[in-house]
Parts: structure tokens; sequence; C-alpha cells
């Protein structure tokens, strides 16, 4: 089983001007920008959104890889015995305490793609106080229904891992539920398509830009 688009192409989103270090939190090496003094964090699991940290967040991006990231060449059945997402929830449990240790008092995560499975067994367990998930991969109808804190999704129309299908499945169940959600399909966009869209397409950047606004205003009603 080869990996989804958003493991084939390059990153395409620009700086936005905000710079970065890496810094050890807990037991992993996490790339992290914005205001060091803020008290509340976004969790990215796993790639960066610079844009998050210009809306004045303590972004951390935690390598919940150890810098073994899946590549075009890498077969994803093989990749996943050391990378799976319920593995990596276990690491994030520690980057979540030690954040709260340095004074941070509210965390919200958002998970892209592999992420977002990641995300998702957060938001089951309140580990975190708010959630969002982009073009997800691995998360079930079952996930959806676990999940006890507000939640968006954001998917792509064109996309037969997370089809439309099961999203709307998945806002059922969130209405059901009475948990609070944001649910938006992206017309004419692929998987993966927030963090690896092509530069030269105009109408894929545009809804890139408008994703990563929504995961914004998102974050800014419960942070």
């Amino acid at each position: 089983m080869s990996g989804p688009r958003c493991c084939d192409n390059p990153p395409a989103i620009s700086s936005g001007g905000e710079s970065g270090e890496v810094l050890q939190i807990a037991s992993l090496s996490c790339y992290v920008s914005g205001k060091p003094d803020s008290k509340i964090a976004v969790l990215l699991v796993s790639d960066v959104f610079d844009k998050v940290a210009s809306a004045g967040y303590y972004v951390v991006v935690p390598d919940f890889f150890y810098g073994d990231p899946m590549t075009s060449e890498t077969k994803m059945d093989d990749w996943l015995i050391n990378h799976a997402p319920e593995q990596a929830v276990e690491f994030a449990k520690p980057v979540i305490q030690a954040l709260k240790g340095q004074g941070i008092t509210k965390i919200g995560a958002a998970g892209f793609c592999w992420g977002a499975k990641v995300v998702v067994e957060l938001a089951k367990e309140a580990e975190i106080q708010v959630a969002a998930i982009l073009h997800p991969l691995f998360v079930t109808l079952e996930d959806i229904k676990g999940v006890k804190i507000p939640i968006a999704i954001l998917s792509a129309e064109i996309d037969n891992i997370s089809p439309p299908e099961l999203i709307k499945e998945f806002e059922a169940a969130l209405v059901a539920n009475e948990v609070d959600h944001s649910v938006k399909i992206y017309p004419g966009v692929t998987h993966g398509w927030v963090l690896r869209y092509k530069d030269d397409d105009a109408a894929e950047v545009k809804s890139a830009e408008e994703a990563q606004q929504d995961l914004v205003d998102w974050f800014g009603k419960y942070l």
C-alpha cells in the first residue's frame, strides 16, 4: 500500500514570516513557533501552519516519527508497523502535560491526514480543549462517535480516503451526540490539498488559504 498524495508531494505553505526553533518537550523533539509567553498552545500533527503561530498561539509540532518520516518511496504498511497513530497518542500525552507544566492553560490540536487519527484519539479522551482534523486518514465513524470536545472537520470533495459521504456521516454522529462542530467540504480539491497544494493552481491555492483561515477561526472560537 503506497501513501496518499499528502505523503508524496513536498509542502508548499510559505512561512508567513514566523520563525521557529526546535526544543525538547517531554520525550520528543518539537518544532515550536509563535509567542513563547502565550498561555494557549496548539499542537499540530504532523505539519506546521505558521499562520496559526501568526494568530498569537504557541505552536508545537512534535516529531512523532522520531526522524523517520514517510516518503514517496515508503510502503505505508511497513512504515505503520513502527508509526501507528495510536502509538503517537501515547507520545503526545507527556508533551501535553509538559506544556501545562510550563503554564499553558488551553491546548488545541490539529491533525492532518495521518495526524487526524492522533487528534481524534486525544479528543475522545478530552486531553485537549478543541480539535480540528484536515483531510483525515484512518478516522472511522466509531472514532467520531467517541469525540467529547468541539471539533472541526475540513475535507476535500475529491477524496477516496475520506469521501464526502463519510464526512457527512461524521457530521450526523456529532449532531446526534450534541458535540459542537464545524464540518466543511471544499469543492474541487483532493486529499492533502491544505498543505500539499500546487503553486500553479490558483483555485487550489485559494482553497488551501481558505482552509487555513477556517482553522484559525475555529481555534479562535475556543482558545
